[in-house]
């Protein structure tokens, strides 16, 4: 499955950015806004959550993201995925040949990678923060500036930005009031948040496949009749093909728009 059966990575960074900011607006609007502090870090770390998923894909941006590292964390995800599928398939799901969009598509999945994020959050302390906001930062800008990032000669700049961004947003959260304990604020429950986004990230990437022309497994493990991974997407004469006039015309655009606006309606300026 390539990149005609997969939307594109700027889409899935886009909406995924669009969807934290409409959570900010949500929140604002019932009277428990979000310091802006984590309006921004939540945005960047969905946007870059929102092509997690295709960690199964050694032709995805992330499997260029990190260098030699993502692509062999991309063979052993691809690996593991289709390990998987073959062992709870059922009489109607097809044979396959790798892992792409089975394992890493599914809310399971989204539910226990934001989980454990979570949970390294608080228990790694501050290290572990900017690892994880590190990770996201590098794929929220390869995502969101895919232009300006393509080539390997721009990686280590990617990294060096990354890991500047990471480090500076850190310490902004960290001051009194800024967010580290925002939802969550019992004594070391800092930073437990961070699962949020990443959960929101996964199921906008998996929205965003549903909408192509395969479909995407998102209700696995449960079974839809003969088949377990069923290819949950609108009427096919609804979907679209990755790169299609519709993604790059129509829905990209709208992702910006609605990002705009709910950033706006966050911040408490419409």
């Amino acid at each position: 499955m390539g990149r005609a059966t997969a939307m594109m990575g700027p889409a899935h960074s886009l909406s995924g950015a669009a969807a934290w900011l409409g959570v900010g607006a949500a929140t604002a609007a019932a009277g428990h806004p979000m310091p802006w502090p984590v309006l921004l870090v939540g945005a960047l770390v969905c946007a870059g959550a929102a092509l997690a998923p295709d960690l199964d894909h050694k032709a995805a941006t992330i499997s260029r993201a990190f260098g030699p590292l993502s692509r062999w964390l991309c063979e052993i995800v691809d690996k593991l995925s289709h390990a998987v599928y073959k062992a709870t398939k059922k009489q109607g799901d097809p044979r396959r040949s790798g892992g792409h969009r089975t394992l890493t598509h599914t809310w399971l999945w989204a539910v226990l990678i934001g989980a454990g994020t979570a949970a390294l959050a608080v228990t790694g302390g501050r290290w572990a923060v900017l690892a994880i906001l590190f990770a996201h930062m590098v794929l929220a800008i390869e995502g969101l500036l895919w232009r300006a990032t393509r080539g390997s000669s721009s990686d280590v700049l990617v990294w060096l930005l990354a890991a500047t961004s990471a480090w500076i947003l850190a310490d902004v959260l960290d001051q009194p009031g800024n967010g580290s304990d925002w939802l969550f604020t019992a004594p070391g429950q800092e930073y437990l948040w961070l699962g949020l986004p990443i959960v929101l990230g996964a199921l906008v990437h998996d929205v965003g496949d549903a909408l192509t022309v395969s479909g995407c497994p998102i209700l696995w493990p449960i079974p839809v009749g003969r088949k377990r991974w069923y290819p949950v997407g609108p009427p096919k004469a609804m979907r679209f093909r990755a790169g299609s006039w519709i993604e790059l015309k129509v829905l990209m655009p709208v992702f910006m728009l609605l990002g705009g606006v709910g950033c706006a309606a966050a911040l408490n300026v419409i």
